[in-house]
């Protein structure tokens, strides 16, 4: 890991339409994502469209969707630099959610900036486990252990099992 970076792991990964961090997808969230010395953070600005049942509040679903999508892009920047490989060069790494568990701290102010901090919990060939935070208006909101597990280039083009 180095000093915070310009590009987004995002930006980085070639060919990914995930609603909540693909770059490729232009209706989704675009979370973006830098290292930070030895933690991955990103921010991300909610709008209207994003309330829970209160108008004021940001939903629990979006909640869950950035620090699940935070925990992922780490798991992947941590592969490629364990490699000492740039984010998307060949062969290409994927990884996808195998567990996460969401603690609700505190209701999410729907105008608030959102800043996500990810740290590594565990890392195998295999399983990355991240631990995230999702603060805003400068208290801690929600928290989540995200565990994604890496997966062939198949599973991106079709093929599951």
């Amino acid at each position: 890991m180095a000093a915070m970076s310009d590009q987004a792991f995002q930006d980085m990964m070639i060919d990914n339409y995930c609603w909540g961090c693909g770059a490729d997808n232009p209706v989704g969230l675009q979370l973006k994502s830098h290292w930070d010395g030895d933690v991955a953070v990103a921010r991300w600005q909610p709008t209207a469209e994003y309330a829970a049942g209160p108008r004021h509040i940001l939903n629990g679903g979006i909640i869950a969707t950035l620090l699940d999508c935070h925990g992922v892009c780490t798991a992947v920047a941590t592969a490629y630099g364990n490699l000492d490989r740039a984010i998307g060069s060949e062969p290409k790494i994927w990884y996808a959610t195998s567990e996460m568990t969401v603690e609700y701290l505190r209701p999410t102010p729907l105008d608030a900036v959102v800043h996500l901090v990810a740290s590594l919990v565990d890392v195998d060939e295999r399983m990355t486990t991240v631990q995230c935070t999702l603060d805003a208006a400068g208290k801690e909101r929600a928290r989540a252990t995200v565990r994604s597990i890496k997966v062939p280039e198949s599973w991106r083009h079709g093929v599951t099992g």
